[in-house]
């Protein structure tokens, strides 16, 4: 039986997402102005992945909601709450992201995170806590807050990798009953413990269905898919994504829980 999997583009690329009360969804869909290009059987991996990133908010965006770590049998071991600001320009693409206790207020640790076309994004993280050692503040695998997720998901940098093929012995597999386009992207410089991203790609909608993260034996290591997909307009996007290291005996949910759009 297939084991579960690590689903994408983290916590902005096609999520899913709630909005606050006061927002209506037309409010909330006008923040992903942009249509992703249509896919063809004629369409290259390179432009599967531009359909993915077209799923990016075009305009500024917040999105909040949680991240919750537990074991197989359900019991929740940490639970934090995020709030993640995206901000996207032609050359860059900028995030803040703030990680709270779930019921509380005051910022555990804060990262700024800003991405330049096909250049490795810059990773700033700060704590805010003494008791808390917020990681290395460049390498995309480190874990957030001891959580199964890590800085890769939050900026889904391999949506911007140009080393990408069709894997063709897994062309049609689904995914929650969608037939997938299954592509595997290489990043273009050497990271220990990350060969390659397989992803899994809806042949329809153009929106990334699930990922697995695979190490230099091309044995995937951790996977991440979504759960909850709802519909903003014309747009599929996730509200409940799922990600999993394999072994580890415990995943992490994200949860979508608000989407506001910001002023530019």
């Amino acid at each position: 039986m297939r084991s579960r999997v690590w689903r994408l583009t983290a916590l902005a690329c096609c999520l899913a997402c709630v909005c606050h009360a006061v927002e209506t969804e037309e409010t909330a869909v006008q923040a992903f102005s942009r249509m992703p290009p249509k896919l063809t059987v004629e369409s290259s991996a390179r432009e599967v992945l531009e359909a993915c990133r077209a799923m990016l908010p075009s305009r500024p965006v917040g999105l909040g909601g949680a991240l919750i770590l537990r074991n197989r049998r359900g019991i929740v071991s940490k639970e934090y709450g995020y709030d993640l600001v995206m901000r996207r320009a032609p050359d860059i693409t900028q995030m803040t992201v703030r990680l709270t206790p779930r019921e509380g207020t005051n910022v555990l640790v804060e990262a700024r995170i800003a991405r330049r076309q096909a250049l490795r994004p810059d990773i700033a993280v700060t704590s805010h806590d003494e008791s808390i050692d917020a990681g290395s503040s460049s390498n995309l695998l480190d874990r957030v807050l001891g959580t199964d997720v890590t800085w890769l998901d939050l900026t889904f940098d391999f949506l911007w990798w140009t080393d990408a093929a069709y894997e063709t012995e897994r062309e049609g597999e689904s995914v929650h009953g969608q037939k997938c386009s299954v592509v595997l992207v290489k990043p273009p410089s050497s990271v220990p413990g990350l060969a390659a991203v397989r992803l899994w790609v809806d042949k329809k909608t153009g929106c990334l269905m699930q990922a697995e993260q695979l190490d230099e034996k091309m044995k995937p290591i951790r996977r991440l898919w979504g759960t909850r997909v709802k519909k903003f307009g014309e747009r599929w996007m996730v509200s409940v994504l799922e990600v999993e290291t394999l072994g580890s005996r415990h995943r992490t949910k994200i949860t979508v829980d608000s989407l506001r759009e910001l002023e530019s």
